[in-house]
């Protein structure tokens, strides 16, 4: 019985190894991962399209990034981003009210060229104090990958459909790291509705008093631009704003 007890014991104290070894490997392939998709600094950063401003989420000026540490420049209306830091970009004279839809394409030539996973870009709206430590404004992004995220912004961010997103099948799928992928982004305001669309399809839809009101934004009235997470790079076409 002894023996048997013993022999018990010492398979239970190699599967208890075991398991922490696992434990072990996996936290370290995690931190790996982390450590690997930290924002990153891009050389000859900074803002040369002319008239356009930039803020970097609190987050990352919380790890000494800012607007130097992503580029923003823009040929032949074409604006081209590379980050860096997950960044917010508006001209300050872009500003839309009461209804509107405020729309243009993403074009990502690489997919996932500056990271390990996807990372999404996307149209931003609503834009109030933008540059201060109160600003607030909504985004919604695509991912390469078929998802989309639409998310508030502000001194307390919230998520409207997770932190990850969700899919949608109208968000286009790259074929694959290093291939391009093309995603036409709107946001639109229309009576008591705050609505995304992605290549032509509605994905998400919320009533006003879900995105305005205390600890989100101040109005859906205010500025609009663009928004890039952090370490992708991509091109934005045909930014504009209709009334509706």
């Amino acid at each position: 019985m002894k023996m048997k007890w013993k022999v018990g014991m010492l398979g239970v104290g190699v599967a208890a190894l075991c398991a922490g070894g696992a434990l072990f490997v996996q936290a370290h392939a995690a931190r790996a991962a982390a450590a690997q998709d930290q924002s990153r600094s891009i050389a000859n950063g900074g803002i040369s399209a002319s008239g356009w401003k930039g803020e970097v989420d609190a987050s990352e000026a919380g790890r000494g990034m800012s607007v130097n540490d992503a580029k923003l420049t823009e040929e032949n209306g074409v604006l081209h981003v590379t980050t860096g830091p997950a960044i917010t970009y508006w001209n300050p004279k872009d500003v839309a009210s009461g209804n509107y839809t405020v729309k243009a394409t993403f074009n990502e030539p690489k997919f996932m060229n500056l990271n390990s996973h996807p990372h999404p870009y996307g149209i931003v709206i609503a834009g109030n104090d933008m540059g201060t430590p109160q600003s607030t404004y909504l985004y919604c992004a695509a991912y390469g990958n078929g998802r989309f995220i639409v998310r508030g912004m502000g001194p307390a961010p919230f998520q409207m459909n997770g932190r990850e997103g969700e899919e949608a099948s109208s968000v286009h799928k790259a074929a694959g790291p290093g291939s391009p992928v093309t995603q036409e982004v709107a946001m639109s305001v229309s009576g008591d509705k705050v609505s995304c669309s992605i290549n032509g399809t509605e994905v998400a839809s919320y009533p006003k008093s879900e995105v305005v009101g205390a600890g989100k934004l101040e109005s859906t009235d205010g500025v609009y631009g663009i928004r890039f997470a952090h370490n992708t790079e991509g091109t934005v076409s045909g930014l504009t704003m209709t009334k509706q």
